[in-house]
């Protein structure tokens, strides 16, 4: 008995974590995997700004050209770093035990990390980060406290001198129509080549792309949906007026 709870206590510990986590106020991103010009800017910036230390490899570049409707051969040139083949899997030349010993820990692969954390986590991560001279790479993160990485995208965004507002601010701009609007920072410690609205776009269009590589058959799936309940809604019609049939005589 002593061994199935200590068990079931393993088993459902990750899931008090995530949920402990949940708790940290976070931005609403609403994902658009229909917005191909999104979906391209990002796979852009995933290849440009994260995939020189965390990989994809669920993932092959060629599915990913043809659902972003990116010739295979502009993708190859472009977006391909490591001398890949684009039928291969989208993996990066980065030593883990090496990663170990820079950073703590070896950077996870990103396939499924909006599956695990949810949209709304990584792009308030993304632009969360400010700086701490405390931490060995004089960054801290207000969404992930004492977080390993290091501020990649400083050279875009600068780098926040106080802990960033995240949050707090209304999700669109009534009047511009711009994603998060404004800046999540009151005083900067650097400028970036950015205005905080460009980043914001930015990083919703990033977090878009890795929205679409945790689910990519997410259009597909819900085009099937629809025709699926259509099916179900008509076969009702016809089993209940073959029941009535069935029967009218039983009294």
């Amino acid at each position: 008995m002593k061994k199935l709870i200590v068990g079931l206590f393993i088993s459902v510990l990750p899931a008090l974590t995530l949920a402990a986590g949940a708790a940290v106020p976070l931005d609403t991103m609403e994902p658009d995997h229909a917005n191909k010009a999104s979906l391209q800017r990002g796979a852009a910036l995933f290849t440009n700004y994260c995939m020189g230390c965390h990989s994809m490899e669920y993932a092959r570049y060629k599915r990913v050209s043809e659902d972003l409707g990116i010739p295979a051969d502009l993708y190859e040139e472009n977006l391909i770093f490591t001398g890949a083949k684009i039928g291969e899997l989208m993996k990066n030349s980065m030593n883990k035990d090496m990663a170990a010993d820079w950073f703590g820990a070896p950077p996870p692969d990103l396939t499924l990390e909006s599956r695990l954390r949810g949209e709304d986590w990584i792009y308030s991560y993304l632009r969360g980060f400010y700086k701490d001279d405390s931490r060995p790479l004089g960054v801290n993160n207000v969404v992930f406290e004492n977080v390993g990485m290091p501020h990649v995208l400083s050279d875009l965004q600068g780098l926040c001198a106080v802990e960033p507002k995240i949050g707090v601010d209304p999700s669109v701009d009534p009047l511009s129509g711009d994603v998060r609007n404004g800046s999540v920072c009151s005083e900067w410690a650097s400028e970036g080549s950015m205005t905080p609205q460009e980043f914001n776009s930015a990083m919703y269009d990033l977090t878009n792309f890795m929205s679409y590589m945790g689910d990519p058959v997410k259009l597909e799936r819900e085009r099937l949906g629809t025709f699926a309940l259509i099916f179900v809604a008509i076969f009702f019609i016809f089993a209940y007026l073959l029941n009535r049939e069935y029967w009218k005589d039983v009294h």
